[in-house]
Order: structure tokens, then C-alpha cells, then sequence
């Protein structure tokens, strides 16, 4: 189980707080507002009102002993930023922080965060890439446009080699993975016979796995 601190519970920072506990983690959440805090008590580790903007407030929480602290503050930009100030002073190594603008994300460039978040951007990116590639239920980046998509077969797949699905990106992309109602296959041979309904991990650069598209649709 892991140790994480929130700070910020506006849509974002709660939605994290939660989801993170719900997945076994030990969660506290910090925010200014009392409403808040009383509205996630139950359901986080632990939860506390407090100035974020004030160092002194930030030692008594012991942060050092979280493996990631979450500055998730949103309006405010000011209050994220000396926030984040104060946590580095802290010792706290990784920090990862919500911009908001361009400006923000700037300072906290300078300032060596651990990771810049930018939720409404990247699931704008997220949902335009769903409605663009709709056959892709999920995908995980890996970088230098090199991504891991999941893919559900289509009925006209059925009776297909996975060699015949990728012979036109041939060492180009790979299938990782495939998994047929309860069981998996990993690493799948070449004449494996896909059926209507399989689900296929696929990895590849993104132009080899948009010439797919066709076949996958």
C-alpha cells in the first residue's frame, strides 16, 4: 500500500483522492475549505483543513513520509506555486503539480516538479483520440510516438492469422497480448487464428498502427 498526499480538492484533486483510495492506497486530502474536507472524511485516510501557503502548517503534516504529494490547487495559481515552494523547501522529492496555464506550467518548469499535470488537456487529447480510432478501447504511450493500444476484434478478423492482420507493418507491430473471454495468451504465435471478440494488445509507433486502422474497423 502507498502513501499519497492531495492537496486541492476541487473536481480533479477529489476524483484522484478517491480513486486512489478506493485502489488500496493510504490517502490524505488537504484543502482550505471545511465543506470539502467534511464531504470526503469518510471515505480518505485522512483528511484536514489547512493553509497550504503557510510552510510551517505544511511540516506539521509530515509529507516527507508520502511516496508522491499531488499539488492539485486550481484557481489559484499563486497559492499552487508557494506551495510548491514550501514543499521543496521541505525536502518532499516528488511532486507532481495541476497547471492551469501556460504561464503556470512555465514556473513550474523552473521550479523541477517531478510531473506537470494538465487533466483538461489531456483528456481533451484522450477523447479526440477515442473518436478518431473508435476501435481502440484503451491506450498507454510509451514515448517517441510508440504506444500500446487494446483492441477488440471485429467480426471480420475471425479466421485470421495474427501474420495476416499485421503482414503490411511486419516487425513494425507487435502483439503482446491476447485475451479470449477468461483465458490470456501472451506472446502469441504468428498463426494464432483470432476470433470475433478477442481482445489484442498491440504495440507500435503510431504510423504502422494507423495503417492498421482499415483492417481493425
Amino acid at each position: 500500500m502507498a502513501q499519497y498526499a492531495i492537496i486541492g480538492l476541487g473536481r480533479f484533486g477529489m476524483t484522484l483522492a478517491l480513486q486512489l483510495a478506493k485502489m488500496g492506497n493510504d490517502v490524505i486530502g488537504v484543502d482550505n475549505e471545511r465543506k470539502v474536507i467534511e464531504r470526503v472524511a469518510n471515505s480518505l485516510s485522512h483528511a484536514m483543513i489547512a493553509d497550504v501557503t503557510d510552510e510551517g502548517v505544511l511540516k506539521e503534516l509530515s509529507l516527507d513520509y508520502y511516496d508522491a504529494v499531488v499539488v492539485a490547487i486550481g484557481e489559484d495559481m499563486q497559492a499552487s506555486l508557494i506551495c510548491v515552494v514550501h514543499l521543496k523547501n521541505l525536502g518532499i522529492k516528488n511532486i507532481w503539480v495541476k497547471a492551469t496555464t501556460e504561464e503556470h506550467h512555465l514556473i513550474l518548469k523552473s521550479l523541477n516538479v517531478s510531473r506537470i499535470i494538465h487533466p483538461e488537456e489531456e483528456m481533451g487529447i484522450r477523447t479526440a483520440r477515442a473518436l478518431h480510432y473508435p476501435m481502440v478501447r484503451e491506450y498507454m504511450t510509451l514515448g517517441d510516438r510508440q504506444y500500446v493500444v487494446e483492441i477488440p476484434a471485429v467480426e471480420k478478423l475471425s479466421g485470421s492469422s495474427l501474420a495476416d492482420l499485421l503482414s503490411e507493418v511486419k516487425n513494425q507491430v507487435f502483439c503482446l497480448l491476447i485475451k479470449r473471454r477468461e483465458k490470456l495468451y501472451p506472446s502469441p504465435h504468428e498463426q494464432f487464428v483470432i476470433e470475433c471478440g478477442d481482445v489484442l494488445i498491440l504495440a507500435g509507433d503510431r504510423p504502422s498502427l494507423t495503417k492498421l486502422v482499415p483492417r481493425l474497423m
